[in-house]
Formats: C-alpha cells, sequence, structure tokens
C-alpha cells in the first residue's frame, strides 16, 4: 500500500494556513522574473522532475515570471559515450571541438529543452522551448589558467549580449520561457556555454529579482563529505579562500563566479538549492526557513 503524501494528510484548515503564510511572498514576488538554472538530479529523476516543473508552474500561476535555463551534462555525457567520445574538463568547463558541439546542439535543442516545454504543458501550464543561440550572441571564449597560460576551451562561448524582446514578450504573455545554454558567434558559429554562466549572464541583463542554481549538493558545504556543514551566507571573501583550500572546486567553481558575476550585474539575490529535495523552490520562496545558500557580495 503507497502511504499518502504529507500535503494529503494535512487537514483542510491546515492548507488554507500555509496558503495564507505565503500570501505576503505572493505579494512581494508578484510580476518578478526568477531565472531558475535547471540540472542535475532535478532533470535527471522523473520524481523530481515532475515537482520541480509543477512548482514551476505554481510560480507563474501566482503571478511570478519563471525562466528556465536548463542544463544537460549527463545526457551529453551519455550521447558522447555512445559515440565513443570520453568528456574532458577543465576548471568545470567543457572542453568543446567542431564535432562534440553538433552533438550537443542536438542533445539540448531536439531532446532536453522539447522535453522539460513539454513537461511543463502536460502540468497545466504555458511554456515555450527558445534555443539559445536565438536570443544569446557570444565571442569565443579566452581563459587563462591559474600559471596564466591560455586555455583553448574550442567552441565554448563567452555571452556579450541576449536579445531580451522575444523573451519578455513570452513572460508578459504568461509563457514559462525554456531557454538552452548556447550561443552565436557574429559569424554564425555555435558556441556552448556553461548553463551556470548562461543563466547568471541571462539574469545579469533581464535584471531578475532572484537567480536560483537547482544543484545535487546541499547548497555550499564547509565539508563536501559533511552533507550538514551547509554555509547559509557566504560572500565573495569567503568564496575566494574556500577556492584556495581546494573546497569550492571543479564544476561550484563556474557557479560561485557566475553567482558573483549576476549579483554585480544587479541581481537582488542569488540561492544554491539542492535540487533533489521536494519542493525546494516552494521552500526557499515562500518561507522564512533558508533551505540552501545565499551568495551575497
Amino acid at each position: 500500500m503507497i502511504g499518502k503524501s504529507p500535503c494529503e494528510e494535512l487537514t483542510p484548515e491546515q492548507k488554507v494556513t500555509i496558503f495564507l503564510e505565503a500570501l505576503p511572498y505572493v505579494q512581494k514576488f508578484r510580476d518578478s522574473i526568477f531565472v531558475i538554472k535547471y540540472g542535475g538530479a532535478a532533470m535527471e529523476d522523473p520524481f523530481l522532475v515532475e515537482q520541480t516543473l509543477r512548482d514551476v508552474v505554481l510560480l507563474e500561476a501566482v503571478g511570478i515570471n519563471p525562466l528556465i535555463i536548463h542544463g544537460g551534462g549527463e545526457s551529453i555525457n551519455k550521447a558522447m559515450k555512445k559515440r565513443g567520445l570520453n568528456p574532458q574538463f577543465v576548471n568545470g568547463i567543457r572542453i568543446t571541438n567542431k564535432e562534440l558541439i553538433s552533438l550537443i546542439q542536438e542533445v539540448l535543442s531536439l531532446e532536453i529543452g522539447p522535453f522539460i516545454t513539454q513537461k511543463i504543458i502536460e502540468y497545466g501550464g504555458k511554456a515555450v522551448f527558445v534555443p539559445g543561440q536565438e536570443v544569446f550572441q557570444a565571442t569565443k571564449w579566452e581563459a587563462l589558467s591559474d600559471q596564466g597560460i591560455p586555455i583553448d576551451y574550442g567552441y565554448v562561448g563567452s555571452i556579450v549580449n541576449v536579445e531580451l524582446q522575444p523573451l519578455l514578450k513570452l513572460l508578459h504573455n504568461q509563457f514559462i520561457a525554456v531557454v538552452s545554454p548556447l550561443a552565436k558567434a557574429h559569424n554564425g558559429d555555435i558556441y556552448n556555454v556553461n548553463a551556470d554562466i548562461a543563466a547568471s549572464k541571462m539574469a545579469g541583463f533581464i535584471k531578475a529579482k532572484k537567480l536560483i542554481y537547482l544543484s545535487n549538493t546541499n547548497g555550499i558545504l564547509e565539508d563536501e563529505k559533511d552533507p550538514f556543514s551547509r554555509i547559509s551566507v557566504i560572500n565573495k571573501e569567503r568564496i575566494s579562500i574556500l577556492k584556495q583550500k581546494g573546497v569550492i572546486h571543479g564544476g561550484m567553481i563556474p557557479k560561485v563566479d557566475s553567482a558573483l558575476e549576476a549579483l554585480e550585474a544587479g541581481v537582488e539575490k542569488v540561492h544554491f538549492l539542492d535540487g533533489r529535495m521536494p519542493h525546494a523552490l516552494l521552500l526557499e520562496i515562500f518561507t522564512d526557513k533558508g533551505i540552501g545558500t545565499e551568495i551575497v557580495l
């Protein structure tokens, strides 16, 4: 026998009380734009997919404008494996050659983006998939190692502009925009963009009220082996210290760097949430309890 969900065990009076407690937050955030970086376990597990995307639909239903930047790292890795290709990362960024950019575009634009969009529609929302290269403009990303040596990431882009009008029109008409992390250069080349960085750039250009990263960890941890060592609030200085200690490393580096960049661009709040936690979005937005890590300058 399948047990009842916590919500089903509540009395009608308790359900009404919960909704009333959320009312001040609904009023505060009405008409605001929230950029949500959606990836990791929340996008791989069917149960979490349903819960997360239903939560996104609810956000739109109460007057918030969600804009999703989706990832796809695991799906890309699986597609590469089928072709006998091995993923290569430097500082959490995928090395991308010409063969791989075609594969990435196929996975993101023909599989993941349309899938997320269709699920939102199934759950009662209105959604449109927007291939990233239609709104993100980029140049080839130029990066240096810690030793000052140039790193050639291949077809990886640095976003320099976002075409906002098509997105704002969708949001104004109560559509949830689902955008892939791809960008186009002036010469027509398509670039791969780290989804965390794409979300940060989008949030900065569109002046989002909140930027929310759904990740596979309970925010930023003081000790990655201890899930209870979550840091509730972390600033730029402490992030730098944790990088030097190796606590923040790999794929977490572009996350925290992009979070700080978003704040510097005028985004009001940036949160790292555990996408594996049921209803993490709603708990963070509509309650006083902090369930993830807030990034501040």
